[in-house]
């Protein structure tokens, strides 16, 4: 999570009267001095006419909710109520938690309902609220999370935050019952203190977004600063960075494949092998349906927080491609095959649209779906598979998952490996190809099994960024892996955005579901489907691609760039207005749109030729070259794209027929290499690939020499003879 840490900030937070003398005042009582009025059962709310799976989740609570909307703030202002906003997504555990602990009780929802008006807003449908109220949260308590807890007026001004409220007040941590009167109270009586502090608060989140046009330019001392912490904070025996809980964080191995590509140090190598080895073999990988869950709760990587995401399986994807397409080490691409194994059969819609997420809980229990007992395994294996399953992966009679609610092992077993296939094979006396085989065949056999469990709920809703995302790893893949599926696949998805979420005149929309779109696109939108597309235009060199990406590109620019100090806003200026509008540039959970916005900037400008996009991509690092240098690990996504800007790097044209085999044999040479600051371009007579000498003018007079398939190469800005020899290609791609 992002922190704020400059002197400005620090200041407010510690003269700030904590939210007011409302959190002082709030004592850990069971007194509820206001009466028990709700009568309405399980009657419906508003939110029944929603399409969000996480609001639809809501709809039967007595909960008086409403969407966000003007409905709801017309309410408030008639009834000169606070909001209670309430912000969570739909596999969110926490979430569910406080749904049935308060939001299902007929005496939280009184409160409400009595003394607020209460909007419920699924964070994934809008992050652009969710991004303005969760700084508002870390700057007022120092911390943020979901289910995201906010009151604020009328006009939606925040002056109260928190995360995860109890209904009691428990171990210090007040309640519902408690903090709902009180705050209310406070309303009523000192109205203007309240309004004081909210102001003081939105000048605080103004204060954040603050970018600094006269930044200086990022170097590779910056690289190396960040590389250098990351060796610091690595974890030795389990690979990872830092302590528990442990994120995957996909976008700081990529930055570290790159280093190792720039200086050949082969501990920053070996760091991103023990990660994806440690990940791979942990219980934080579904060993038998594949593909990863959100983080581990421990240094191991051994339970994790069961939920999957999307986002994650993209991101991981590209990690595993990438150290496969480096090491050529098989595991790395077994892997990456099992992510899009997992996505194309249980996350993507008929349409080609990719699903958002899945659940941690099934059958009111994180993680459910996925235990084994030791018990349970005897009676369905045969007595040699047994022996080999609860070996492999660890299988224990007592169980090897600890709960922690009973602080003790409950019988059951999360599938983890800690011993290489090798050692083994040597232990049950055979062929490590022959023990591969054998698991991969129990794993089937057990899947089938599983698949008859009940199942965690899946959010079935498509967003557009995260689509991207998925887009973008399924083409680098299908490149790297010489795979048409995965291509067709992420052509399918495009094609889809094409038609369900593109409006006539190239706007795009955020959400999907049940046939409805919703919601214009942000910042990540078009800046993750560019990305999608420019991977996709090098893995099938269709010009329509390409155009489609510098449309968006344009697009992106025009209603979201900040003309005065440079960097994307989150939110274009045609969204309805908040109190701000924010930039993003932190890379979290998934890289921030401005980072993915500058690389789609370095590598539009190298295959357009347009100076001007490599001046814009300067000053985004620029804007926010202070927060990069303050904590470069932070960034590492951005500084991939900084990598890239400041080489070396390659522009390489192909002249030839796309059916040709020399044509085949020269992407061939080109995708089995290591090669991240690349642009490729295809120059064709054929229809799909006419007018690249329109979109690349550079390209105008490059031809085929003797009737044969022709490359281009040039490196930083100098460039080779063109040759029509694979071999005399591999040298000129050569970095040292």
């Amino acid at each position: 999570m992002k922190s704020y840490k400059s002197s400005t900030v620090k200041k407010f937070i510690f003269n700030l009267t904590l939210i007011l003398s409302i959190m002082t005042n709030i004592e850990c009582n069971s007194q509820n001095e206001f009466p028990n009025q709700y009568k309405n059962g399980h009657k419906t709310n508003r939110l029944i006419n929603e399409k969000s799976p996480y609001l639809l989740q809501h709809a039967y609570n007595p909960v008086d909710w409403y969407p966000w909307g003007k409905e709801a703030f017309d309410k408030a202002k008639k009834e000169n109520k606070p909001i209670f906003l309430s912000i969570g997504y739909s596999t969110c555990h926490w979430c569910h938690v406080m749904e049935k602990e308060s939001f299902e009780d007929s005496t939280v929802a009184d409160l409400l309902n009595k003394y607020y008006v209460s909007i419920k807003v699924d964070r994934e449908e809008r992050p652009d609220i969710d991004n303005i109220y969760m700084t508002v949260a870390q700057i007022l308590t120092g911390s943020g999370g979901w289910p995201l807890t906010i009151i604020m007026t009328p006009d939606k001004k925040p002056f109260f935050a928190g995360t995860y409220f109890p209904k009691d007040s428990r171990f210090g941590r007040p309640g519902m019952l408690d903090i709902l009167p009180q705050i209310a109270t406070a309303w009523e009586k000192d109205p203007d203190k309240i309004l004081n502090t909210a102001n003081r608060v939105i000048d605080a989140v103004k204060q954040t977004s603050n970018s600094n046009p006269n930044g200086s330019d990022i170097t590779l001392s910056t690289l190396k600063k960040a590389e250098r912490d990351f060796t610091n904070k690595f974890d030795k025996i389990y690979g990872g960075f830092g302590n528990a809980p442990k994120f995957p964080s996909p976008h700081n191995l990529l930055f570290l494949l790159r280093q190792y590509n720039r200086d050949k140090n082969s501990s920053t190598l070996n760091m991103v092998k023990k990660t994806l080895d440690k990940m791979e073999d942990g219980g934080i990988y579904d060993q038998l349906g594949f593909g990863f869950h959100r983080y581990s709760t421990d240094e191991k990587w051994l339970v994790p927080h069961f939920e999957k995401m999307i986002y994650d399986q993209a991101m991981l994807a590209m990690a595993y491609t990438e150290a496969y397409q480096l090491t050529r080490d098989e595991k790395y691409k077994k892997t990456a095959e099992g992510i899009f194994t997992y996505v194309l059969r249980d996350m993507t819609s008929k349409e080609g649209g990719f699903y958002t997420a899945e659940d941690a809980d099934s059958d009111g229990e994180e993680g459910k779906f996925y235990f084994w007992t030791y018990a349970e395994l005897q009676k369905i294996l045969s007595k040699k598979d047994f022996d080999l399953f609860v070996k492999v992966f660890n299988v224990e009679k007592d169980g090897n998952f600890v709960d922690q609610i009973k602080g003790r092992k409950d019988g059951n077993n999360i599938l983890h490996r800690t011993k290489p296939y090798s050692e083994l094979a040597n232990e049950f006396n055979t062929s490590e190809k022959n023990i591969i085989n054998k698991i991969d065949r129990i794993r089937k056999q057990l899947f089938t099994i599983r698949e008859k469990r009940i199942h965690p709920f899946k959010d079935d809703k498509i967003l557009t960024d995260w689509n991207g995302l998925m887009i973008a790893a399924l083409a680098q893949a299908g490149s790297i892996f010489n795979n048409q599926n995965y291509t067709l696949s992420a052509e399918k998805s495009i094609q889809f955005i094409f038609d369900k979420m593109t409006k006539k005149d190239g706007t795009l929309f955020h959400r999907f579901r049940y046939g409805e779109v919703k919601i214009d696109a942000h910042l990540d939108d078009y800046a993750f489907i560019t990305w999608g597309l420019l991977n996709l235009y090098e893995a099938t060199f269709k010009t329509e691609y390409l155009k489609k990406a510098i449309a968006f590109n344009d697009r992106l620019i025009k209603h979201f760039w900040d003309s005065k100090n440079g960097g994307f806003y989150f939110t274009s200026d045609n969204s309805p207005e908040l109190f701000t509008r924010q930039k993003e540039i932190y890379d979290g959970a998934i890289p921030s749109g401005n980072s993915v916005a500058m690389m789609n900037l370095v590598r539009l400008s190298r295959i357009t030729g347009d100076s001007k996009l490599a001046d814009m991509a300067s000053q985004l690092a620029k804007t926010f070259s202070n927060n990069v240098e303050r904590y470069p690990m932070g960034y590492s996504q951005l500084l991939s794209a900084v990598d890239f800007a400041i080489g070396p790097s390659f522009e390489i044209v192909i002249v030839g027929d796309s059916n040709n085999d020399g044509t085949k044999r020269m992407l061939n040479e080109i995708n089995k290499k290591y090669i991240p600051n690349k642009v490729v371009l295809l120059k064709s007579d054929e229809k799909e690939f006419k007018d690249i000498s329109k979109i690349a003018s550079f390209t105008k007079e490059q031809k085929m020499i003797n009737g044969e398939t022709t490359v281009y190469v040039c490196r930083n800005y100098v460039c080779n003879l063109p040759t029509t020899d694979p071999k005399k290609l591999s040298m000129q791609l050569n970095i040292k």
